[in-house]
């Protein structure tokens, strides 16, 4: 159901990576709800994308898989083209893929340094990248947001490199707000808190005291559902967010209002 008017989105394509993820597909749903065409990218097979879009039932008119690796410039490059290819324009880019790898930042493996930086950040940067200079040649003052975290400012344990990535995320937000408001492009982040699907579901279900470290960490008490997430991207997608950039928008629970023992 709409959170917002049923076609505050509407005429306006959304791009989104890492779109077939569990909050992702939430994500889409949510901007399909509100009238918005989607190109929806990830790295799974066009078979499991094919059966993931007939699951949600997601209207094929208005809804397009593009797989692309965006670690790549090529490849975020070319996702950017086959939006506009596909629906004749690109308005607002949510760089929303990632991943988390937990260990102790004693036995953290290089590699997976390596991985999380490019999944997290790089592929960020190369997408709002090429969704940017796409809306500059084109006169589209469209808007970039990022998928950050609660804990781009709170050392949460056990996922440091993971933190390292979404304090960078924050600090590219800024930086590429500064730099494009001259051409009316809106740049700002969506900083969900311990959402309750994927791997912090997992570890809640499964790992005694990461439950009652993140119970202790939400003020509200409860997981976040990704509907939240999602409606924080629908409004920031939307005009009514036309005067805000460079902006954070934390829907965490409050939890970060205190730093964690």
């Amino acid at each position: 159901m709409p959170t917002f008017a049923s076609d505050c989105l509407k005429d306006r394509t959304v791009l989104i990576t890492g779109g077939l993820g569990a909050i992702g597909q939430v994500v889409v749903g949510r901007l399909l709800a509100h009238s918005a065409r989607v190109a929806v990218n990830d790295i799974l097979n066009e078979e499991t994308a094919r059966q993931i879009f007939d699951q949600q039932k997601w209207p094929v008119d208005r809804a397009r898989y593009v797989r692309a690796d965006v670690t790549q410039a090529r490849e975020a490059q070319r996702l950017v083209q086959e939006t506009i290819t596909a629906f004749g324009r690109l308005d607002v880019a949510l760089c929303h893929a990632g991943m988390a790898h937990t260990s102790s930042i004693l036995d953290y493996p290089e590699a997976e340094w390596d991985k999380i930086l490019a999944v997290n950040l790089k592929s960020a940067f190369l997408v709002a990248q090429a969704a940017a200079r796409s809306m500059v040649k084109h006169g589209v003052k469209g808007k970039i947001i990022f998928t950050s975290s609660w804990v781009q400012d709170v050392p949460w344990p056990d996922i440091t490199p993971y933190n390292v990535t979404k304090s960078g995320m924050k600090m590219l937000m800024r930086g590429m707000a500064r730099e494009l408001a001259a051409h009316g492009i809106r740049v700002n982040a969506v900083a969900p808190g311990i959402v309750g699907v994927g791997m912090a579901k997992r570890q809640w279900d499964t790992e005694p005291d990461y439950r009652r470290r993140a119970e202790k960490a939400i003020p509200l008490g409860y997981l976040q559902p990704p509907e939240s997430v999602a409606d924080a991207m629908v409004f920031l997608s939307s005009d009514a967010a036309d005067y805000i950039t460079g902006v954070t928008l934390l829907v965490d629970g409050g939890a970060s209002l205190y730093p964690m023992d």
